[in-house]
């Protein structure tokens, strides 16, 4: 839509065709470093919320929560990362329910020893089986948040700070700047902390309401392209009316052989494939570790026009991981169609309707059923997982034609698919036919010539 607008305008006409597609090139990249924003999950976020519960001699004790609103992208093992810079002379005393991955330099106390004394802490959280008497609620599980979709009562986590070398006092309190968080990589870019209303507090019989001393809020937002130079699935179609099976496009998330370290795969046939996917990953990065294709992705997503029935078609997905080094638990798929509106069946996976644009329903969130296909296991003959959609005909709008049947976006766990050019669709057989059915037409106006003629 660039290139054509460009185009269109009478300062571009006398450019070449390299030109054009070098500002083609230009206006892409402008476009993917901007997003953050998510046209499927708009609202979606992550809030990180400081609520001081009370004062000290010397500072605070509060409770910093993390709610995920993201719809469907969560945050998986190793789990956040979180961290910020100290406005003053702040320590830790204690945690519960996380902990700092650095003391720092607390050689000046003498007695009690902080808990941490770097201006810039990071925190994790805890693993779970931790003793109780460290715990506190929605703490403790390595980190792992759920997407606030598929698992709103693991959407969540939190833990207890009590803060020394503070303010004392609404007044006299400085907010922590400079926040971060990795989950468990980079992608998140999180706000200044901005003073709210204090958080109020239901007690258990719903009898009494209290509320925070001070609360302050933060706001996290995902950039896919800020947490990856490169794509992270991709899709592949097919279709019961053409024998094509169009594959994902060539290199998308890399190319074989590459030396800048995305072309690292492995040969599911090699005779030594055990032993290189029992090496564990020396860098500490989790980079993935793939099998050896021609899009190089760690995802697939298969989408295959099955079957026609006179009110009804049919749909089969298939997602299946070429990551060696990657289980996918909790995973998620996000496929918009305009027929979801109309989505009678679906076997194996679970299903909810996303809104993002108010009444339009074109867009559902899938994931697997709990101990049954939850788990989305690594590379190899168990490395898949599939279900059937079957769609209730619209006569208004349905056709095979022009690719209307493949979906017009996909993502897995929160990241956007590659998908195949429009032009490399599968397409209905007509143009096969045309010229038979031209044919035919020929010889039956050449036959009534000729007898036209012999009367």
């Amino acid at each position: 839509m660039k290139a054509r607008r460009f185009a269109s305008t009478g300062s571009v006409a006398g450019l070449t065709g390299f030109a054009v597609l070098l500002l083609f090139l230009l206006s892409s990249f402008s476009f993917t470093a901007t997003e953050a924003y998510d046209a499927l999950d708009p609202n979606g976020n992550i809030t990180i919320k400081w609520d001081v519960m009370s004062w000290t001699p010397d500072g605070y004790v509060a409770v910093v929560t993390m709610y995920n609103f993201q719809q469907y992208r969560h945050i998986a093992a190793p789990g956040w990362t979180l961290g910020w810079t100290w406005a003053k002379k702040e320590v830790i005393w204690s945690m519960m329910g996380a902990q700092t991955t650095e003391q720092g330099d607390c050689s000046k106390f003498k007695g009690n020893i902080p808990h941490c004394c770097k201006k810039d802490p990071t925190v994790v959280d805890l693993l779970p089986g931790t003793p109780y008497n460290q715990q506190i609620a929605n703490c403790c599980k390595g980190g792992v948040i759920n997407s606030w979709a598929q698992d709103p009562a693991n959407a969540a986590s939190s833990f207890q700070v009590s803060v020394g070398g503070a303010g004392t006092s609404n007044k006299t309190v400085k907010l922590p700047k400079n926040f971060t968080l990795k989950a468990p990589g980079p992608g998140y870019t999180c706000g200044p902390a901005k003073i709210v209303k204090p958080t109020r507090f239901v007690s258990g019989d719903k009898r009494r309401i209290t509320q925070a001393l001070m609360t302050w809020n933060i706001t996290c937002t995902y950039s896919q392209f800020l947490a990856q130079k490169t794509p992270t699935c991709c899709v592949s179609l097919s279709s019961f009316y053409n024998d094509t099976i169009v594959n994902c496009p060539t290199c998308t998330c890399g190319c074989q052989n590459n030396t800048a370290g995305s072309g690292s795969c492995v040969d599911p046939d090699s005779p030594y494939l055990a032993s290189v996917v029992s090496t564990p990953d020396k860098s500490g990065s989790n980079a993935p570790l793939v099998q050896c294709t021609s899009h190089m992705c760690p995802i697939r997503v298969h989408w295959h026009v099955k079957l026609n029935y006179k009110d009804y078609w049919r749909v089969k997905i298939t997602i299946t991981n070429f990551n060696y080094r990657m289980n996918y638990t909790l995973w998620n798929l996000v496929v918009q169609h305009p027929n979801f509106d109309n989505i009678t069946k679906l076997f194996s996976f679970n299903y909810k309707s996303l809104s993002p644009y108010g009444d339009l329903n074109d867009t559902a969130m899938l994931w697997g059923v709990k101990f049954y296909n939850d788990l989305l296991n690594q590379a190899g003959p168990l490395g898949n997982v599939q279900s059937e959609l079957l769609f209730q005909k619209d006569q208004n709008t349905f056709t095979f034609d022009k690719g209307w049947a493949f979906p017009r976006r996909v993502y897995f766990n929160g990241d956007n698919c590659v998908l195949p050019p429009p032009d490399a669709y599968p397409y209905l057989p007509n143009a096969s036919s045309r010229p038979a059915i031209s044919l035919l037409m020929t010889i039956l106006i050449s036959l009534t010539l000729l007898l036209n003629f012999a009367q």
